[in-house]
Protein backbone atom coordinates (compact mmCIF):
# COMPACT_ATOMS: atom_id res chain seq x y z
CA UNK A 1 0.00 0.00 0.00
CA UNK A 2 2.95 2.54 1.06
CA UNK A 3 4.09 1.34 -2.97
CA UNK A 4 1.26 2.30 -4.24
CA UNK A 5 0.85 6.19 -2.21
CA UNK A 6 4.47 6.96 -3.32
CA UNK A 7 3.60 6.23 -7.04
CA UNK A 8 0.74 7.86 -6.96
CA UNK A 9 2.00 11.31 -5.61
CA UNK A 10 5.29 10.93 -7.94
CA UNK A 11 2.98 10.56 -10.74
CA UNK A 12 0.89 13.62 -9.29
CA UNK A 13 4.12 15.71 -8.51
CA UNK A 14 5.56 14.80 -12.09
CA UNK A 15 2.54 15.07 -14.08
CA UNK A 16 1.76 18.98 -12.16
CA UNK A 17 3.31 21.18 -14.94
CA UNK A 18 1.03 19.95 -17.12
CA UNK A 19 -1.86 21.58 -15.47
CA UNK A 20 -0.85 24.94 -16.86
CA UNK A 21 0.20 23.87 -20.56
CA UNK A 22 -2.66 24.47 -23.32
CA UNK A 23 -4.18 21.43 -24.86
CA UNK A 24 -1.71 21.66 -28.36
CA UNK A 25 1.51 22.06 -26.32
CA UNK A 26 0.23 18.57 -24.39
CA UNK A 27 -0.77 17.09 -27.49
CA UNK A 28 2.97 18.37 -29.10
CA UNK A 29 4.79 16.78 -26.18
CA UNK A 30 2.47 13.87 -26.26
CA UNK A 31 3.67 12.88 -29.98
CA UNK A 32 7.01 12.97 -28.91
CA UNK A 33 6.91 10.81 -25.60
CA UNK A 34 4.54 8.28 -28.05
CA UNK A 35 7.31 8.28 -30.65
CA UNK A 36 10.27 7.38 -28.07
CA UNK A 37 7.67 5.42 -26.42
CA UNK A 38 7.10 3.10 -29.36
CA UNK A 39 11.16 2.33 -30.01
CA UNK A 40 11.56 1.40 -26.25
CA UNK A 41 8.47 -0.34 -24.83
CA UNK A 42 9.49 -3.59 -27.00
CA UNK A 43 6.78 -5.80 -25.58
CA UNK A 44 4.03 -3.26 -26.38
CA UNK A 45 5.03 -2.51 -29.71
CA UNK A 46 5.05 -5.96 -30.34
CA UNK A 47 1.64 -6.75 -29.61
CA UNK A 48 0.53 -3.48 -31.19
CA UNK A 49 1.84 -4.12 -34.67
CA UNK A 50 1.03 -8.04 -34.52
CA UNK A 51 -2.70 -6.59 -34.10
CA UNK A 52 -2.23 -4.72 -37.02
CA UNK A 53 -1.49 -7.33 -39.34
CA UNK A 54 -4.03 -9.58 -38.00
CA UNK A 55 -6.55 -6.80 -38.99
CA UNK A 56 -6.85 -8.71 -42.63
CA UNK A 57 -9.85 -5.99 -43.70
CA UNK A 58 -7.62 -3.49 -43.15
CA UNK A 59 -5.04 -4.80 -45.74
CA UNK A 60 -1.85 -2.94 -44.83
CA UNK A 61 1.66 -3.34 -46.02
CA UNK A 62 4.20 -3.32 -43.49
CA UNK A 63 5.25 0.36 -43.88
CA UNK A 64 1.53 1.52 -43.30
CA UNK A 65 1.36 -0.96 -40.39
CA UNK A 66 4.43 0.70 -38.58
CA UNK A 67 3.07 4.44 -39.37
CA UNK A 68 -0.14 3.60 -37.82
CA UNK A 69 1.52 1.67 -34.63
CA UNK A 70 3.64 5.10 -34.18
CA UNK A 71 0.35 7.38 -34.44
CA UNK A 72 -1.16 4.95 -31.70
CA UNK A 73 1.48 4.76 -29.38
CA UNK A 74 1.11 8.96 -29.65
CA UNK A 75 -2.57 9.03 -28.92
CA UNK A 76 -2.02 7.24 -26.12
CA UNK A 77 0.71 9.11 -24.89
CA UNK A 78 -1.35 12.50 -25.23
CA UNK A 79 -4.57 10.66 -23.57
CA UNK A 80 -2.28 9.94 -20.56
CA UNK A 81 -0.53 13.45 -20.50
CA UNK A 82 -4.16 14.87 -20.39
CA UNK A 83 -5.43 13.18 -17.32
CA UNK A 84 -3.93 16.14 -14.89
CA UNK A 85 -5.44 18.87 -17.26
CA UNK A 86 -8.99 17.38 -17.53
CA UNK A 87 -9.05 17.25 -13.47
CA UNK A 88 -7.84 20.65 -13.40
CA UNK A 89 -10.15 22.09 -15.86
CA UNK A 90 -13.60 23.07 -14.52
CA UNK A 91 -15.14 24.12 -18.42
CA UNK A 92 -14.30 22.02 -21.18
CA UNK A 93 -16.47 23.37 -23.66
CA UNK A 94 -13.72 24.90 -25.59
CA UNK A 95 -12.01 21.42 -26.31
CA UNK A 96 -15.17 18.79 -26.48
CA UNK A 97 -18.00 19.49 -29.33
CA UNK A 98 -21.06 17.09 -29.47
CA UNK A 99 -22.12 17.22 -33.54
CA UNK A 100 -25.34 15.96 -32.30
CA UNK A 101 -26.41 15.91 -28.87
CA UNK A 102 -29.99 16.23 -29.89
CA UNK A 103 -30.37 12.60 -31.05
CA UNK A 104 -29.56 11.91 -27.57
CA UNK A 105 -31.37 14.19 -25.56
CA UNK A 106 -34.46 13.90 -27.21
CA UNK A 107 -34.73 10.15 -25.90
CA UNK A 108 -32.99 11.49 -22.47
CA UNK A 109 -35.92 14.10 -22.06
CA UNK A 110 -38.38 10.97 -22.59
CA UNK A 111 -36.92 9.70 -19.56
CA UNK A 112 -35.88 6.51 -21.21
CA UNK A 113 -33.17 5.09 -20.66
CA UNK A 114 -29.75 4.57 -23.37
CA UNK A 115 -27.22 2.44 -24.14
CA UNK A 116 -23.99 5.05 -25.33
CA UNK A 117 -21.58 1.93 -27.05
CA UNK A 118 -18.11 3.45 -27.34
CA UNK A 119 -14.35 2.10 -27.63
CA UNK A 120 -10.53 3.16 -27.26
CA UNK A 121 -10.74 6.22 -29.71
CA UNK A 122 -9.04 9.27 -29.45
CA UNK A 123 -9.48 10.12 -25.96
CA UNK A 124 -12.27 8.15 -24.78
CA UNK A 125 -12.79 10.00 -21.65
CA UNK A 126 -13.97 12.91 -23.08
CA UNK A 127 -17.02 11.19 -24.26
CA UNK A 128 -18.25 10.39 -20.46
CA UNK A 129 -17.38 13.71 -19.34
CA UNK A 130 -19.09 15.38 -22.11
CA UNK A 131 -22.33 13.23 -21.58
CA UNK A 132 -22.42 13.91 -18.32
CA UNK A 133 -22.15 18.04 -18.45
CA UNK A 134 -25.73 17.40 -20.28
CA UNK A 135 -27.30 14.29 -18.70
CA UNK A 136 -26.97 12.36 -15.62
CA UNK A 137 -25.06 8.89 -16.56
CA UNK A 138 -23.23 5.84 -15.36
CA UNK A 139 -20.62 4.18 -17.15
CA UNK A 140 -18.16 0.59 -16.81
CA UNK A 141 -15.12 1.19 -15.72
CA UNK A 142 -12.43 -1.48 -14.69
CA UNK A 143 -10.53 -0.88 -11.47
CA UNK A 144 -6.72 -0.52 -11.69
CA UNK A 145 -4.17 -1.78 -9.87
CA UNK A 146 -2.88 1.49 -7.85
CA UNK A 147 -5.96 2.15 -5.39
CA UNK A 148 -4.65 6.28 -5.03
CA UNK A 149 -4.49 6.34 -8.84
CA UNK A 150 -7.54 4.86 -9.14
CA UNK A 151 -9.22 7.32 -6.92
CA UNK A 152 -7.75 10.11 -9.12
CA UNK A 153 -8.90 8.84 -12.37
CA UNK A 154 -12.71 8.46 -10.63
CA UNK A 155 -12.50 11.47 -9.57
CA UNK A 156 -11.93 12.98 -12.87
CA UNK A 157 -14.48 10.95 -14.57
CA UNK A 158 -16.77 11.86 -12.28
CA UNK A 159 -16.78 15.75 -11.99
CA UNK A 160 -19.84 16.32 -13.93
CA UNK A 161 -21.74 14.29 -11.78
CA UNK A 162 -21.59 11.20 -13.42
CA UNK A 163 -20.99 7.56 -11.37
CA UNK A 164 -18.18 5.06 -12.33
CA UNK A 165 -19.24 1.66 -11.46
CA UNK A 166 -17.40 -1.94 -11.86
CA UNK A 167 -18.12 -4.59 -14.34
CA UNK A 168 -18.61 -6.61 -11.45
CA UNK A 169 -21.64 -4.56 -10.63
CA UNK A 170 -22.70 -3.87 -14.38
CA UNK A 171 -25.53 -6.32 -15.16
CA UNK A 172 -27.56 -5.30 -11.68
CA UNK A 173 -26.69 -1.42 -11.39
CA UNK A 174 -27.48 -1.26 -15.65
CA UNK A 175 -30.62 -2.53 -15.47
CA UNK A 176 -31.35 -0.55 -12.50
CA UNK A 177 -30.42 3.29 -13.87
CA UNK A 178 -31.98 2.37 -17.52
CA UNK A 179 -35.15 2.33 -15.85
CA UNK A 180 -35.13 4.97 -14.29
CA UNK A 181 -33.99 6.73 -17.45
CA UNK A 182 -30.21 7.23 -17.18
CA UNK A 183 -27.91 6.57 -19.80
CA UNK A 184 -25.29 3.81 -19.59
CA UNK A 185 -21.95 4.39 -20.84
CA UNK A 186 -20.11 0.96 -21.97
CA UNK A 187 -16.53 0.81 -23.66
CA UNK A 188 -16.97 -2.69 -25.68
CA UNK A 189 -13.51 -2.95 -27.83
CA UNK A 190 -11.78 -5.43 -25.32
CA UNK A 191 -11.40 -8.99 -25.91
CA UNK A 192 -13.33 -11.48 -24.30
CA UNK A 193 -12.39 -14.84 -24.68
CA UNK A 194 -14.99 -16.05 -22.00
CA UNK A 195 -18.22 -14.87 -23.83
CA UNK A 196 -20.31 -17.14 -26.07
CA UNK A 197 -20.63 -14.35 -28.81
CA UNK A 198 -17.74 -13.35 -31.85
CA UNK A 199 -17.78 -10.91 -34.60
CA UNK A 200 -15.48 -11.44 -37.40
CA UNK A 201 -13.44 -8.01 -36.44
CA UNK A 202 -11.74 -6.60 -39.15
CA UNK A 203 -11.90 -10.26 -40.49
CA UNK A 204 -11.01 -12.13 -37.99
CA UNK A 205 -12.82 -13.90 -35.02
CA UNK A 206 -12.76 -11.78 -32.16
CA UNK A 207 -14.98 -12.56 -28.82
CA UNK A 208 -16.60 -9.89 -27.41
CA UNK A 209 -19.49 -9.67 -24.18
CA UNK A 210 -22.79 -9.08 -25.33
CA UNK A 211 -23.61 -6.95 -22.18
CA UNK A 212 -24.89 -3.90 -24.25
CA UNK A 213 -27.52 -5.71 -26.50
CA UNK A 214 -28.61 -7.87 -23.49
CA UNK A 215 -29.17 -4.87 -21.60
CA UNK A 216 -30.67 -3.47 -24.60
CA UNK A 217 -33.13 -6.15 -24.86
CA UNK A 218 -33.86 -6.50 -21.22
CA UNK A 219 -34.77 -2.84 -21.05
CA UNK A 220 -36.26 -1.62 -24.27
CA UNK A 221 -33.41 0.71 -24.29
CA UNK A 222 -32.01 1.72 -27.61
CA UNK A 223 -27.91 1.40 -27.86
CA UNK A 224 -26.06 4.87 -29.56
CA UNK A 225 -22.98 4.23 -30.80
CA UNK A 226 -20.66 7.51 -29.79
CA UNK A 227 -17.14 8.14 -31.78
CA UNK A 228 -14.72 10.64 -30.79
CA UNK A 229 -12.24 12.39 -32.50
CA UNK A 230 -9.35 14.68 -32.42
CA UNK A 231 -9.23 17.86 -34.44
CA UNK A 232 -7.21 20.95 -34.22
CA UNK A 233 -6.69 20.45 -30.55
CA UNK A 234 -9.92 19.73 -29.97
CA UNK A 235 -12.31 16.58 -29.66
CA UNK A 236 -15.51 16.30 -32.10
CA UNK A 237 -17.91 13.47 -30.73
CA UNK A 238 -21.09 12.23 -33.13
CA UNK A 239 -23.41 10.15 -32.21
CA UNK A 240 -25.38 7.56 -34.37
CA UNK A 241 -28.64 7.15 -35.21
CA UNK A 242 -30.02 5.41 -32.18
CA UNK A 243 -30.61 1.44 -32.34
CA UNK A 244 -33.86 0.21 -31.21
CA UNK A 245 -34.53 -3.47 -30.37
CA UNK A 246 -37.05 -5.12 -31.66
CA UNK A 247 -39.09 -6.67 -28.88
CA UNK A 248 -41.16 -9.11 -31.25
CA UNK A 249 -38.02 -11.48 -31.50
CA UNK A 250 -36.34 -13.68 -29.77
CA UNK A 251 -33.25 -12.63 -27.35
CA UNK A 252 -30.96 -14.77 -28.65
CA UNK A 253 -31.93 -13.05 -32.74
CA UNK A 254 -31.73 -9.98 -31.26
CA UNK A 255 -29.03 -9.44 -28.90
CA UNK A 256 -27.02 -10.85 -32.12
CA UNK A 257 -28.58 -8.34 -34.58
CA UNK A 258 -27.74 -5.50 -32.06
CA UNK A 259 -23.92 -6.72 -31.17
CA UNK A 260 -23.49 -7.35 -35.05
CA UNK A 261 -25.03 -3.57 -35.91
CA UNK A 262 -22.77 -1.53 -33.70
CA UNK A 263 -19.58 -3.61 -33.67
CA UNK A 264 -19.78 -3.05 -37.96
CA UNK A 265 -20.42 0.53 -37.17
CA UNK A 266 -17.08 0.38 -34.95
CA UNK A 267 -15.04 -1.20 -37.55
CA UNK A 268 -15.78 1.55 -40.11
CA UNK A 269 -15.27 4.56 -37.65
CA UNK A 270 -11.77 2.65 -36.46
CA UNK A 271 -10.97 2.32 -40.83
CA UNK A 272 -11.52 6.05 -41.17
CA UNK A 273 -8.86 6.56 -37.98
CA UNK A 274 -6.75 3.78 -37.01
CA UNK A 275 -3.65 5.18 -35.42
CA UNK A 276 -6.38 6.76 -32.94
CA UNK A 277 -7.77 3.24 -31.74
CA UNK A 278 -6.18 1.46 -28.70
CA UNK A 279 -4.34 -0.94 -30.57
CA UNK A 280 -2.01 -2.03 -27.62
CA UNK A 281 -4.65 -3.89 -26.20
CA UNK A 282 -5.50 -8.22 -27.14
CA UNK A 283 -8.53 -7.70 -29.37
CA UNK A 284 -8.40 -11.05 -30.76
CA UNK A 285 -7.80 -12.68 -27.32
CA UNK A 286 -8.84 -16.32 -28.22
CA UNK A 287 -7.89 -18.25 -24.61
CA UNK A 288 -9.34 -17.46 -20.72
CA UNK A 289 -6.30 -18.01 -17.95
CA UNK A 290 -7.91 -21.46 -17.37
CA UNK A 291 -6.05 -23.91 -19.32
CA UNK A 292 -2.73 -22.52 -20.94
CA UNK A 293 0.20 -20.32 -18.64
CA UNK A 294 0.48 -16.60 -19.68
CA UNK A 295 3.75 -17.19 -21.37
CA UNK A 296 2.23 -19.43 -23.88
CA UNK A 297 -0.91 -17.59 -24.28
CA UNK A 298 -0.86 -15.86 -27.48
CA UNK A 299 -3.75 -15.71 -29.92
CA UNK A 300 -1.42 -15.88 -33.59
CA UNK A 301 0.90 -18.84 -33.51
CA UNK A 302 3.36 -20.00 -36.31
CA UNK A 303 4.49 -23.90 -36.38
CA UNK A 304 7.95 -23.96 -37.89
CA UNK A 305 7.92 -27.81 -39.43
CA UNK A 306 11.92 -29.24 -40.36
CA UNK A 307 13.28 -30.56 -43.74
CA UNK A 308 15.30 -33.22 -42.14
CA UNK A 309 12.55 -36.22 -43.20
CA UNK A 310 13.08 -37.78 -39.48
CA UNK A 311 12.89 -35.03 -37.62
CA UNK A 312 9.63 -34.34 -39.70
CA UNK A 313 7.56 -37.28 -39.21
CA UNK A 314 8.44 -37.65 -35.71
CA UNK A 315 6.87 -33.82 -34.57
CA UNK A 316 3.82 -34.25 -37.67
CA UNK A 317 2.61 -37.07 -35.64
CA UNK A 318 1.82 -34.96 -32.36
CA UNK A 319 0.77 -31.47 -33.85
CA UNK A 320 -2.78 -32.69 -33.20
CA UNK A 321 -1.50 -32.14 -29.58
CA UNK A 322 -0.59 -28.53 -29.95
CA UNK A 323 -3.62 -28.26 -32.15
CA UNK A 324 -5.96 -29.18 -29.00
CA UNK A 325 -3.76 -27.24 -26.67
CA UNK A 326 -4.62 -23.92 -29.32
CA UNK A 327 -8.06 -25.01 -30.65
CA UNK A 328 -9.43 -21.85 -30.99
CA UNK A 329 -6.03 -19.36 -31.91
CA UNK A 330 -4.63 -18.63 -35.37
CA UNK A 331 -2.11 -20.90 -36.30
CA UNK A 332 -0.25 -20.99 -39.69
CA UNK A 333 2.08 -23.54 -40.15
CA UNK A 334 5.43 -23.29 -42.56
CA UNK A 335 5.90 -26.44 -44.07
CA UNK A 336 8.77 -27.79 -46.61
CA UNK A 337 7.47 -27.97 -50.13
CA UNK A 338 8.88 -31.74 -50.38
CA UNK A 339 6.20 -32.55 -47.78
CA UNK A 340 3.36 -30.90 -49.42
CA UNK A 341 1.85 -34.14 -49.96
CA UNK A 342 1.41 -35.20 -46.16
CA UNK A 343 -1.83 -34.45 -44.27
CA UNK A 344 -1.72 -31.78 -41.44
CA UNK A 345 -3.89 -30.22 -38.46
CA UNK A 346 -6.37 -28.38 -39.74
CA UNK A 347 -5.05 -24.40 -39.35
CA UNK A 348 -5.54 -20.60 -40.62
CA UNK A 349 -3.00 -21.34 -43.21
CA UNK A 350 -0.12 -23.49 -44.36
CA UNK A 351 2.79 -21.83 -45.86
CA UNK A 352 5.45 -24.22 -47.96
CA UNK A 353 8.66 -23.15 -48.11
CA UNK A 354 11.76 -24.98 -50.37
CA UNK A 355 14.59 -23.62 -48.20
CA UNK A 356 15.19 -22.20 -44.60
CA UNK A 357 15.42 -18.64 -45.58
CA UNK A 358 11.99 -18.51 -47.22
CA UNK A 359 10.80 -19.93 -43.62
CA UNK A 360 12.31 -15.76 -42.74
CA UNK A 361 8.72 -14.33 -43.63
CA UNK A 362 8.56 -10.46 -43.11
CA UNK A 363 5.21 -11.23 -40.80
CA UNK A 364 3.96 -9.37 -37.85
CA UNK A 365 1.53 -11.63 -37.13
CA UNK A 366 2.79 -14.05 -35.25
CA UNK A 367 3.14 -12.94 -31.62
CA UNK A 368 4.50 -16.80 -30.71
CA UNK A 369 6.38 -19.24 -32.79
CA UNK A 370 7.58 -22.58 -32.57
CA UNK A 371 10.56 -23.50 -34.46
CA UNK A 372 11.23 -27.08 -34.75
CA UNK A 373 13.81 -26.70 -37.40
CA UNK A 374 18.04 -26.60 -36.60
CA UNK A 375 17.82 -23.15 -38.41
CA UNK A 376 18.65 -20.62 -35.56
CA UNK A 377 18.52 -17.77 -37.67
CA UNK A 378 14.63 -18.45 -37.42
CA UNK A 379 14.60 -17.29 -33.70
CA UNK A 380 16.49 -13.89 -34.18
CA UNK A 381 14.10 -13.14 -37.32
CA UNK A 382 10.84 -13.65 -35.55
CA UNK A 383 12.13 -12.23 -32.44
CA UNK A 384 12.86 -8.64 -34.15
CA UNK A 385 9.26 -8.62 -35.42
CA UNK A 386 6.79 -9.69 -32.88
CA UNK A 387 7.56 -12.96 -31.72
CA UNK A 388 7.43 -12.82 -27.43
CA UNK A 389 9.26 -16.14 -27.75
CA UNK A 390 10.05 -18.49 -29.95
CA UNK A 391 10.34 -21.96 -28.72
CA UNK A 392 12.31 -25.07 -29.56
CA UNK A 393 11.92 -28.80 -28.56
CA UNK A 394 14.65 -28.10 -26.41
CA UNK A 395 13.91 -25.31 -25.11
CA UNK A 396 9.76 -27.04 -24.44
CA UNK A 397 11.51 -29.57 -22.41
CA UNK A 398 13.53 -27.62 -20.26
CA UNK A 399 10.21 -25.94 -19.12
CA UNK A 400 8.63 -29.60 -18.69
CA UNK A 401 11.58 -31.12 -16.81
CA UNK A 402 10.48 -29.82 -13.57
CA UNK A 403 6.93 -31.05 -13.82
CA UNK A 404 7.61 -34.88 -15.56
CA UNK A 405 9.80 -37.53 -14.97
CA UNK A 406 13.02 -37.63 -16.81
CA UNK A 407 11.83 -41.03 -18.78
CA UNK A 408 8.70 -38.87 -20.11
CA UNK A 409 10.64 -36.63 -21.66
CA UNK A 410 11.06 -38.25 -24.72
CA UNK A 411 7.41 -38.54 -24.98
CA UNK A 412 5.78 -35.30 -27.18
CA UNK A 413 2.68 -35.39 -26.28
CA UNK A 414 3.67 -35.04 -22.36
CA UNK A 415 6.09 -32.41 -22.92
CA UNK A 416 3.92 -29.96 -24.71
CA UNK A 417 1.07 -30.93 -22.27
CA UNK A 418 3.69 -30.31 -19.51
CA UNK A 419 5.47 -27.31 -20.28
CA UNK A 420 2.18 -25.21 -21.94
CA UNK A 421 -0.69 -25.95 -19.38
CA UNK A 422 -1.96 -25.33 -16.56
CA UNK A 423 -3.50 -28.12 -16.21
CA UNK A 424 -4.03 -31.35 -17.99
CA UNK A 425 -6.01 -31.37 -21.34
CA UNK A 426 -8.11 -34.63 -19.83
CA UNK A 427 -9.07 -32.43 -17.31
CA UNK A 428 -12.59 -30.48 -17.24
CA UNK A 429 -12.22 -27.24 -17.74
Amino acid sequence: MLKQRLEYYLIRILTLPLIFLSFNAIHKIGKIIGFLAYYTMQNYRKKTLSNLALATDLKLTNKEIKKIAIGSFQNLAINILEYPKLYAKKNLSKIIECENPKVAEEIYNQKKGIIFFCAHQSNWEVLFLDGTSRMQGIAIGRPIKNKFLYKWVIQIREKFGGKIITPKNALREGLKNLKKGTFLGIVGDQGMPESNYYHPFFGRRAWTSTAPALLSYKTNSPIIFATTRRERGKYIIHYSDPIYPNMNESPDVEVKRLMNEILTLLQKSIKQRPSEWLWQHNRWKQQTPKILYKRFRHDCICIILPKEKNEFEKIIKHLSVLKTIYSRDFISILCPKEFENHSLIDCDEIIYYKNYKEALLNDYRFKLVYNFTPFKKIDKHYLSLSAFEVLSIAKLKTIASSKIPAQDLNDLPKVFEAAICRKSLNQPS
